[in-house]
């Protein structure tokens, strides 16, 4: 599990320091504040840890962040996402193992880092995956076909990544707390998604009715991501899972079963980075982790600073917070 996360120079973020990170990680502030640009230089350090070494791979661990970096954010050049005014970006992960995973590049920096230092040992079956905010089950083809066959800017990595990830779930044993977790999913969406091979397309299966994808909502075929990447294996219980504006597609009473069954696979050793502008995602959150006992370190991104918190101590001075309590104040006001 990552325990520490260090960076400065970021996008719009000058510095962060994230320390006893836990299996559920909370991201909150208005939007231009850096949460995605923090999610998806994780991705791009994570990807590489478990890329690097890995069956016939034989590409140094600098050319794979390189490549993970330029097709993640996309830039003309990699100095480009290092904060205006400044010089150079710094990023550092550390492990409950005391693995350390460490780089940093320049303004002149355009495709290839030079300064790496990784000790994580090699992850031969760990699987982690970004889910953005929009939903792209309808899309997956023509993602996977636009970088194949085009090699150019469009869907990024975070898109194209996950589209590889969602095959046809497959038979055989599978983690118990998977297992429930589908379950759960069924529950909440109605159905699963099954893959038509005679068509090579996906259908949304409602007991003996199926449906296509086009006919189902975007909060559905969001859960049914997750549901998919559980029942084909994709994923293992020390897998990291990055949500992007979790609550996206999700009306309030989904957003909070969805919740509990990220709570459920957190406690089976999934570690969940998760950003969100939700009030109900963080009050939920929060009574979740009173209920449970357990730590929620949440980030709150403010113009200058990112201040660290924790759900099971109280909820945290935010814009989001304050926001519900103006509108409250209104409707005082009214009466």
């Amino acid at each position: 599990m990552i325990t520490d996360l260090v960076l400065s120079s970021l996008g719009p973020i000058e510095k962060l320091e994230a320390k006893g990170l836990q299996n559920i990680n909370l991201l909150i502030g208005k939007n231009g504040m850096g949460k995605t640009f923090l999610l998806k230089a994780l991705y791009a350090s994570v990807k590489t840890i478990e890329l690097y070494k890995r069956g016939q791979n034989i590409r140094s661990d600098k050319d794979i962040l390189s490549d993970k970096l330029y097709w993640t954010f996309q830039p003309s050049a990699l100095g480009d996402i290092v904060k205006k005014g400044n010089s150079s970006f710094s990023f550092q992960l550390v492990s409950d193992q005391d693995e350390r995973f460490e780089y940093a590049f320049g303004i002149s920096t355009t495709k290839q880092i030079q300064n790496l230092t990784n000790t994580f040992a090699p992850r031969t079956t760990d699987n982690s995956i970004f889910i953005p905010a929009k939903e792209l089950l309808s899309l997956r083809e023509i993602i996977m076909e636009s970088r194949d066959r085009y090699a150019e800017f469009g869907f990024d990595d975070t898109y194209v990544d996950l589209s590889k990830a969602l095959a046809p779930t497959t038979k055989g044993r599978n983690y118990a707390a998977f297992a429930e977790a589908r379950q759960s999913l069924e529950d909440i969406i109605g159905g699963r998604l099954e893959y038509d091979v005679e068509r090579s397309e996906w259908k949304f299966k409602n007991g003996k009715y199926k449906y296509d994808l086009s006919l189902t909502s975007e909060g559905i075929k969001k859960l049914s991501i997750l549901d998919l990447l559980l029942g084909n294996h994709y994923l293992t219980n020390r897998s990291v899972i990055i949500i992007d504006e979790v609550e996206a597609n999700l009306h309030p009473e989904m957003i909070r079963r969805f919740l509990e069954i990220i709570v459920m696979l957190a406690q089976a050793g999934i570690q969940f980075f998760l950003s969100t502008h939700s009030y109900f995602v963080i009050k939920n959150l929060y009574i979740m982790a009173h209920q449970k006992k357990m730590h929620v370190p949440t980030f709150s991104f403010e113009k200058d600073c990112v201040v660290q918190s924790d759900l099971l101590y109280g909820m945290p001075e935010n814009p989001i917070i304050q926001e519900s309590i103006n509108i409250y104040k209104r409707e005082i006001d009214l009466d």
